[in-house]
């Protein structure tokens, strides 16, 4: 059984519910399997999947014999859970006319994990725009994004800590690296959505977060990166925006410590410096 957070607990065990609209599943829409958060068992094909603008993951189908039904106290509701660990997913609601099948299971994103089906032109993008907990936030609700990671680049200390990250003193900036199917998303796309998730005329911080870690940066990994991250500035800069954004050669990677990763999911938080405002 996976080890789980508070958060992930409080909804899988204790039968709890994650606010609407704020899981990573809700918009997600890559092919593949989604599994079973405790105990990894696959429960639902990505073909049954609908959007029920509700506020959490739809499907009006489950893999056979993944999923138990069972009636709440009160006699009214239907919970659903995983029929291998007993973790619980959701409840089933029925007559609504969303699909053909007229059966809605509605699932809290937490409870989910996830495995992609083979992508043929997966690419790499690596942005830097504050605190990596927020960057990440809204490259994940996006379509054609097959992961997000944060993590540190562009220091010079081999496999640096948080907490040496955070001294300022490796040279690291907090990023994510970002891995996306190129036939659906572009980099460009990708570059925008960053410009607009941040305040690119801010020089070493972020909102509150202060520091060179928390710089603008984009790490590009080949020409056509840069050259499309450099029109994007030169677009910013003739509006009147003071962009200080930096545009440099991507080096290692290193991975942040796991209590990093999907932070605003297993906190079930949102993001305190980053907004998004149009700018393009």
């Amino acid at each position: 059984m996976k080890e789980l957070t508070p958060f992930e607990r409080w909804v899988i065990e204790n039968k709890g519910t994650e606010r609407p609209y704020t899981g990573k599943y809700y918009y997600h829409t890559e092919k593949g399997t989604y599994t079973c958060k405790r105990c990894n068992s696959p429960l639902y094909k990505s073909d049954d999947k609908f959007d029920a603008n509700c506020g959490w993951p739809a499907f009006d189908d489950e893999i056979e014999g993944a999923i138990k039904k069972v009636k709440d106290q009160d006699g009214v509701r239907t919970e659903i859970l995983c029929s291998n660990c007993d973790a619980h997913l959701g409840h089933i609601f029925e007559g609504e006319n969303f699909t053909p099948k007229n059966i809605r299971h509605c699932v809290n994103s937490i409870s989910l994990d996830f495995e992609l089906e083979s992508v043929k032109n997966k690419k790499i993008a690596i942005f830097a725009s504050g605190c990596f907990w927020g960057t990440e936030y809204y490259f994940l609700r996006t379509k054609g994004v097959i992961s997000c990671e944060v993590g540190y680049i562009g220091g010079h200390v081999e496999d640096p800590t948080y907490e040496e990250v955070c001294t300022g003193k490796t040279g690291h900036a907090e990023a994510v690296r970002i891995e996306y199917d190129a036939d659906r998303i572009s980099y460009d796309y990708l570059a925008k959505l960053f410009f607009e998730t941040h305040d690119p005329s801010q020089l070493n911080k972020q909102g509150p977060d202060i520091g060179t870690q928390y710089r603008s940066e984009i790490f590009y990994l080949d020409d056509e990166q840069k050259k499309a991250a450099q029109i994007l500035i030169a677009q910013l800069k003739a509006t009147g925006l003071k962009v200080v954004t930096k545009l440099t050669e991507a080096t290692i990677f290193y991975k942040a410590e796991d209590y990093h990763q999907d932070y605003y999911e297993k906190t079930a938080g949102k993001p305190y410096c980053h907004i998004y405002t149009k700018r393009f």
